[in-house]
């Protein structure tokens, strides 16, 4: 499965990124496929693994900041790997084709 997610803290002040970055290193230590871009982190693996790293990763934000915003979506696909890039390289072949008329 892929989860992506977003932990946000609250009441920490306009400057997040170093709280953010926290829970980054708990899903890249993790040793799961992962991938972080602007909004979301993705996360590639069964169920209880990826919770689990979810869970770690806002915890790690909830040590250090009042409140949490925690947003979640998965793709559960069973029997599927290497979703996390063939998803991107899937894409990235159609737009290397002319676009239909």
């Amino acid at each position: 499965m892929l989860v992506a997610f977003s932990v946000t803290p609250l009441g920490a002040g306009e400057e997040v990124g170093e709280l953010v970055a926290e829970a980054v290193r708990v899903v890249r230590a993790s040793g799961l496929p992962n991938r972080t871009d602007a909004m979301f982190t993705t996360v590639e693996g069964e169920w209880d693994e990826v919770m689990a790293v979810v869970k770690a990763a806002a915890d790690a934000v909830a040590a250090r900041a009042p409140r949490v915003s925690l947003v979640v979506k998965a793709d559960m696909r069973p029997g599927v790997t290497g979703a996390l890039d063939a998803k991107v390289e899937s894409v990235e072949r159609h737009l290397s084709r002319p676009a239909s008329p």
